[in-house]
């Protein structure tokens, strides 16, 4: 795979397998997909169909041919200096894109001067599914707002909105550059720099796509106009900089050039209002050309000598409705009302004639049109090619110009940073290389955000010796909430920002999982059952113990049992085998038997309160399984009639007899279930009489019955 993004000359390369291929798809989001004619892309049909993709010749994908057409473009023996010269179909990519890319742009794209290797290990990976369910820039209906990026956006420039987007999608996994990231935010949070850095940031504009349409000699007049601004604000952004103590916004400061000279030019040839557009001329300031100011002072003075023309022609012929006049078609005329004729001079040459007037010309009138005429054109010839050197000129320090704004847009990133910290109350986690996760008072940052009520906050706690929470409660109750709050804390914290909790210790992660609702896929003929195991599939198959994984409600798209037993093997399989950081919200109360029979796994619920009749949501993570589901009162609040409701607690009891009537038999994690089973034998009164006369109620405990139910069971089995 390799991409190229012309608005900052981004030219990126990497090797992958189809899950990687598929993530980074997600991420890059691009405009175009080139693909070799004869590639048959089997299993991957699927998921690229949703991208504009254009069949190419093979041979533009030749990876011979290509380190041949990279070298010769970048003027290099080798590609060891871009650190890819071991590569080997990823050259192919680049070389098709690169070379699509002059075919179409209709020039040698000089200004792209070196490609970049991103390595699968350098960025949290993050499959489609996760980053949509995430909502990370687009909410799952499609929107932008109410995102993560529409909450931590404060950024001043599009580029600097640009670059947020994509470190909130590709979050590092070395600590070390993230902590420099923190240490910069940081540092502009306590001092209010970030303030200071507004207003500076704010004139800076869109430089990169300004400096892509001077590399591609595309730049209007106001693109010239919007640099000198953003050139004129660069030494207020260097001296905010200047005593910086953090080894970040170090190189910042050095990588932000001195363009006086530079700046000092753009002002002395541009004219304050600038317009849109070249062709009509107005561009070039007065006194920057001799030659130009010669050829406008012919044209700007022709309106006088036009004026004493009329004024001396009224006088000699007598016609005081004469006047001089000018139009793009027929060029100077004098024109005069049909009615004076006589009156017209032997001199004057008929150019046109209309309804009621006469247009004439004179040999003096002539002389004087061919030179204004030449004049404006050979002015507005001269003001082009003084245009097109001052674009020259720029692109002479391109490399200078691409690496000041580069610091720019990351310098508007760590200051958006510092003020969300600031405003959102975020604090600065602590990253950690032993394994495990650990939030005191974690917040959903976008739904504290839009909800009125005060978001409650609520500790996670991961550790080696706890991989695995199981999450019961009832719907409605903030199981979702919790999980997602806990990928998004880690995604902010590994992309250098704060997070929204009073504290956090994080150790690696290098993948975050999210299995969260499902719906039918109809135009692929998916079910939702059938959509849910896709995605389930792909997290068994590449989780790893330093992943995130984020599952809710698996099984439910089927049969009770199915389902049941489907989802107890995937919590088994991940507790026991990937032993990754999973969060797992189940309505099925069987799987919180794994807490006592696996370990790495404990039980947490979100808690609520019944008062008559009616349900309160405590939203607050508490320790055990949850005791009930409270499904009938959460259907109370969506609104379903009181007669259903009635009928539901009554089929419930009948239920809840008949499961207590069959007893353990049920239970699917001891015995398989039989379409008949067969008879239980007669039981031996008297152990089970003994057994039962030992106990004593007020010592029987709640999550001591299922224990019981078995002991019992067994006695009446024998």
């Amino acid at each position: 795979l390799a991409w190229l993004q012309l608005s900052s000359g981004r030219f990126g390369v990497t090797e992958t397998d189809a899950s990687g291929l598929q993530a980074e798809l997600a991420r890059l989001r691009p405009s175009e997909l080139l693909l070799p004619e004869n590639l048959n892309l089997g299993d991957l049909a699927e998921p690229l169909a949703r991208y504009h993709a254009r069949r190419r010749d093979p041979m533009k994908f030749d990876q011979d041919l290509a380190r041949i057409s990279l070298t010769g473009h970048f003027g290099t023996r080798d590609l060891r200096g871009f650190g890819c010269d071991e590569l080997g179909p990823a050259l192919g990519a680049a070389a098709a894109v690169l070379d699509y890319a002059k075919a179409t742009q209709c020039q040698s794209l000089d200004f792209i001067t070196g490609l970049e290797l991103a390595r699968a290990d350098d960025r949290i990976h993050l499959d489609p599914h996760s980053r949509r369910n995430l909502e990370i820039d687009r909410r799952l209906d499609g929107s932008r707002d109410q995102t993560l990026y529409a909450l931590m956006n404060r950024t001043r420039t599009p580029m600097g909105g640009r670059l947020l987007t994509e470190w909130l999608n590709a979050p590092l996994r070395n600590q070390e550059a993230v902590r420099a990231r923190q240490q910069a935010v940081a540092e502009l949070l306590a001092a209010y720099q970030d303030e200071q850095l507004a207003a500076p940031l704010k004139q800076a504009g869109d430089l990169e796509r300004i400096l892509t349409r001077i590399a591609l000699r595309t730049a209007s007049p106001r693109d010239l106009g919007r640099l000198r601004e953003a050139l004129a604000v660069v030494p207020d952004i260097r001296d905010v900089l200047h005593a910086a103590a953090t080894p970040r916004l170090q190189a910042l400061h050095g990588q932000l050039h001195d363009f006086g000279e530079l700046c000092a030019l753009l002002q002395q040839a541009l004219v304050d209002e600038l317009p849109a557009v070249l062709r009509d001329g107005g561009v070039i300031r007065g006194g920057y050309d001799a030659d130009l100011d010669e050829l406008r002072d012919l044209t700007q003075n022709s309106a006088s000598w036009l004026a004493e023309l009329e004024r001396t022609e009224r006088a000699r012929t007598g016609i005081n409705t004469l006047k001089v006049g000018y139009n793009r078609v027929h060029g100077y005329y004098i024109e005069t009302s049909r009615n004076a004729a006589k009156q017209i001079p032997p001199e004057y040459i008929r150019r046109q004639t209309l309804k009621n007037v006469e247009r004439y010309i004179t040999p003096d009138l002539k002389a004087f049109e061919d030179k204004a005429l030449s004049g404006q054109s050979r002015a507005l010839a001269r003001e082009r090619r003084l245009f097109e050197a001052l674009i020259e000129t720029l692109n002479g320090q391109l490399n200078p110009l691409r690496e000041t704004a580069a610091a720019i847009a990351e310098t508007d990133v760590l200051a958006c940073f510092a003020d969300r910290a600031r405003t959102l109350r975020l604090v600065a986690p602590e990253l950690s290389a032993n394994p495990g996760l650990e939030v005191r008072g974690g917040r959903h940052p976008v739904v504290e955000h839009i909800q009125p009520d005060p978001f409650i906050p609520n500790d996670l706690v991961m550790d080696d010796s706890r991989r695995m929470l199981m999450i019961t409660g009832p719907n409605m109750g903030g199981k979702s909430t919790y999980m997602r709050q806990t990928a998004l804390i880690v995604l902010l914290a590994y992309t250098g920002s704060f997070v929204p909790a009073d504290a956090a210790r994080l150790g690696p992660v290098d993948r975050i999982f999210t299995r969260i609702g499902a719906s039918d896929d109809l135009s692929s003929g998916r079910s939702t059952f059938m959509v849910e195991m896709s995605e389930t599939a792909n997290i068994l198959h590449n989780a790893t113990a330093e992943s995130l994984v984020l599952l809710d409600e698996i099984g439910r798209g089927t049969s009770t049992y199915d389902g049941l037993a489907l989802a107890w093997a995937v919590a088994s399989h991940l507790a026991a085998r990937t032993r990754a950081f999973t969060l797992f919200a189940t309505h099925y109360f069987e799987l919180t038997q794994l807490a006592a029979q696996t370990p790495g796994v404990a039980n947490v619920h979100l808690s609520a309160r019944e008062h008559q009749g009616r349900i309160l949501f405590m939203h607050s993570v508490e320790e055990g399984p949850a005791s009930q589901s409270y499904g009938i009162q959460v259907a109370r609040l969506a609104g379903v009639a009181e007669p259903v409701l009635a009928q539901a607690r009554q089929k419930l009891k009948e239920l809840e007899r008949q499961a207590a009537a069959r007893g353990p038999q049920a239970d699917l994690f001891t015995a398989p279930m039989a379409a008949d089973p067969e008879p239980t034998p007669e039981p031996k009164p008297d152990a089970l009489r003994e057994r039962l006369n030992a106990l004593d109620p007020d010592d029987l405990r709640p999550r001591d019955a299922l224990a019981l139910l078995y002991e019992l069971r067994d006695l009446a089995t024998d």
